[in-house]
């Protein structure tokens, strides 16, 4: 019954999700989370903590208001507590890109790109990766 219950809040919850906008620790957070698939508090934390000066009890409390949020499944069955993004990157980074764009760039996506390869010395691996993803793009449009 505990898994059926989980799995409902879950799905109750990516329903809602496209609406939240994380914060710059909440996000810290996600990012070790969408590496690691899943993790308890201490291990985010231990991995937060060279880079970041903060606390374990605010890692944990950070964590807890994501989970009422429904950023983050927790699972409580065990009494170390699992937790998992519920938040996607893709849809993350596509939420955040497109408030960028809008606000920073008058709504224009080429301005966006134009700016960010301007900014520093693009790697030739990533130069071929950009051509390929246009070439891609004129291709599905002809």
């Amino acid at each position: 019954m505990f898994i059926v219950l989980y799995l409902y809040e879950i799905y109750r919850i990516m329903e809602n999700n496209k609406k939240l906008k994380p914060t710059e620790s909440e996000l810290e957070i996600l990012q070790v989370l969408w590496e690691k698939g899943s993790a308890t508090v201490r291990e985010v934390h231990e991995i937060l903590e060279p880079v970041k000066d903060v606390g374990y009890t605010t890692t944990l409390k950070t964590m807890q208001v994501m989970a009422e949020k429904g950023m983050l499944g927790r699972n409580t069955s065990q009494r170390t507590h699992v937790y998992t993004p519920l938040l996607t990157r893709e849809d993350t980074q596509s939420q955040f890109l497109n408030k960028m764009i809008d606000g920073l760039f008058s709504g224009s996506a080429s301005r966006m790109v134009i700016g960010a390869l301007s900014q520093e010395k693009i790697s030739d691996k990533d130069l071929k990766e950009i051509r390929e993803y246009l070439n891609n793009i004129e291709n599905q449009g002809s």
